[in-house]
This record gives C-alpha cells, sequence and structure tokens, in this order.
C-alpha cells in the first residue's frame, strides 16, 4: 500500500481531530468541553462497539496467543529499559520510575486507537486483547507502585492500604470498557443470543465512536495547545520512545524473534505506535509526581502521533 492510499484511508482521522482543534481555538466550542465528548466515548459509544464487535466475532482468531505473547513480551522489554534507564539517570522514586514506564509503554487505546483501527481496517476488536493486557497487568502494576512506592509507605496501616490498593485495581478493572467486552466474551462463549434490534442499536451508537473520540481530542489539544518551546530533555526522551522506539521495538521483535506474520504484525505495530494515554496524567494528579511531565507528553505524543501514523500505516 503506497502513501498515497494511507493518507486517504487516514483523512476522516485528520478531519475529525482538526475539526476538534480549530473548534476549540476559534472558541466555537469551549476546550473543557471535550469532557462531555470523552465521557460519552468512553462511559457509552466505545462499549457499545466493541460488544457488538466482540459478540459476533470468532474469538480464536480475536486472541491470537501466539501474538498477544509477543507484544508483551515486547511490551515488558521496553518497560525494563525505560525503568533502568530512568533509575540510572534520575533521583525520582518508585512512583516516578512507573509513571515514566507508563509514559513511555502503555498506549491510548480507547480515545485514539480505536478510532483509528476503524478508519483504517473498518474493524477495532483486535484492540481488545491489548486492552485487556494494559488494563489487568500494566495498569495493575502501576496502581499497585504508586499505593506502595510513596514516601509514606512504610508509615502506613498495611490493612488500610491493602484497601485502597484492591479499590483501585477493582476500580481499573471495573470501567464500562472492559465490563462490555467481558460480557461480549461470556455471551460469544455461551452461545446467548442477542437480539439483532439490540445489535443494531449498538452498532448505531458504537458508529459514533470514532469521530466523537477523535473530536474530543482536537478540542482537548486545540484548548492546550502544544509548543515545542520549554519541552524538557525527559519529555523528547518519553515521547520519543513512544512515538518511535516503541514501535519499532515491537515490529522487529514480533517479525524477527517470534515469527509474527500478518495482519497481526501491522495491528501490533500501530497499536505500540499510539500516543501515551490520557490516564497517564489522572494518575500523575491522583498522586501528585509528575503533573506537568505527564500533561504534556499526553498532549505532544498525541500530536506527534497524528503525523507519523501515514508512515507506520505503510511500514506495518
Amino acid at each position: 500500500m503506497g502513501v498515497l492510499e494511507a493518507l486517504g484511508r487516514l483523512v476522516p482521522v485528520v478531519l475529525a481531530f482538526g475539526a476538534g482543534a480549530v473548534f476549540a481555538r476559534r472558541k466555537i466550542i469551549q476546550a473543557q468541553e471535550s469532557r462531555v465528548f470523552t465521557d460519552f466515548t468512553f462511559l457509552f459509544a466505545i462499549p457499545c462497539y466493541l460488544f457488538g464487535k466482540i459478540y459476533s466475532s470468532d474469538l480464536r482468531a480475536l486472541f491470537d496467543w501466539h501474538a498477544i505473547g509477543a507484544y508483551a513480551v515486547s511490551a515488558t522489554v521496553a518497560c525494563v529499559l525505560v525503568g533502568v534507564t530512568t533509575r540510572m539517570l534520575t533521583s525520582g522514586g518508585a512512583r516516578a520510575i512507573a509513571l515514566r514506564i507508563m509514559a513511555a509503554v502503555q498506549v491510548n487505546t480507547a480515545y485514539y486507537a480505536v478510532p483509528v483501527f476503524v478508519m483504517l481496517f473498518g474493524d477495532a476488536a483486535p484492540i481488545f486483547p491489548i486492552l485487556l493486557l494494559q488494563v489487568c497487568l500494566l495498569s495493575t502494576v502501576v496502581i499497585a507502585v504508586m499505593e506502595f512506592g510513596g514516601p509514606d509507605a512504610d508509615s502506613a496501616d498495611n490493612r488500610g492500604t491493602s484497601r485502597r490498593l484492591s479499590r483501585a485495581v477493582w476500580a481499573s478493572l471495573n470501567t464500562p470498557l472492559v465490563l462490555a467486552c467481558n460480557l461480549a466474551i461470556i455471551a460469544n462463549l455461551v452461545s446467548v443470543r442477542v437480539p439483532s434490534v439490540v445489535l443494531d442499536g449498538l452498532s448505531f451508537v458504537g458508529d459514533a465512536a470514532a469521530p466523537v473520540a477523535l473530536f474530543a481530542l482536537g478540542l482537548y489539544l486545540g484548548g492546550t495547545g502544544v509548543t515545542i518551546r520549554g519541552t524538557t530533555r525527559t519529555e523528547l526522551a518519553l515521547i520519543a520512545f513512544k512515538c518511535l522506539a516503541f514501535p519499532l521495538m515491537t515490529y522487529a521483535l514480533c517479525r524477527y524473534v517470534f515469527g509474527v506474520g500478518q495482519p497481526w504484525l501491522a495491528y501490533l505495530t500501530l497499536i505500540a505506535a499510539m500516543p501515551a494515554p490520557q490516564n497517564l496524567f489522572i494518575f500523575a494528579q491522583r498522586y501528585d509526581i509528575d503533573v506537568d511531565l505527564s500533561a504534556s507528553v499526553v498532549v505532544k505524543s498525541s500530536a506527534v502521533t497524528i503525523l507519523l501514523l501515514p508512515l507506520w500505516f505503510q511500514f506495518a
């Protein structure tokens, strides 16, 4: 596939994303209103989309354990590299290291990867296994480090800390996104018949997920603004790793070490090329660690990704 065809497939992505940015810059819609659009997308539209797609999918094809295992190994290697480098070059504690690993390795699946995959492949179902991998493993580990890695961790009541950790992990697993996916898998496995009128309704709502998510992201970035001036070396390193090194590493390991073929090689490379997740900023705010750094990485990696997508699409 040539660059022009790749660009053609990404025109809807750029259009929805760019419209949001223009609306925010011209004050047609206030940037803070992006929260309304993201809540609709995350809490309703994307769960509707994924339930319908996963319910009607071939789960054996969807859960390609060879490909998913290769991605897991790639993500683990990336986590170790970022963690060791951060430990050697900075004086930050466990929380700072965990946050940088999250910024460099975890990807924005719900708000970015889902609409991009819908536009490129007409189906975002391949994202689901990686989404579960992130939520059930990487996010849980980051939450554990945040809870136990603070300066007051040693003096904290162990039972109280355990309860906070349990609530945080449950909250990450109890999102509408994950619940919808798990319900769809159960319904698929036990052959529960979902009425066609319900599936049609879910499809109708789910079709709005991709454009609304991109429009909301454009609103957010348009209101925040993206400036190169003032970007720190740490931000540059994290963005470069997230947008360039991690997808290249994923491609190389998946293809040359594990022998992953198409289309999963393209899926995994593009997933790895997605920007840092928005919940990185949420975690930073919650635990009061590197808030400005996290906000900057989320915004700038999102902007860089939209520029690199045609190249990654052709390469993968």
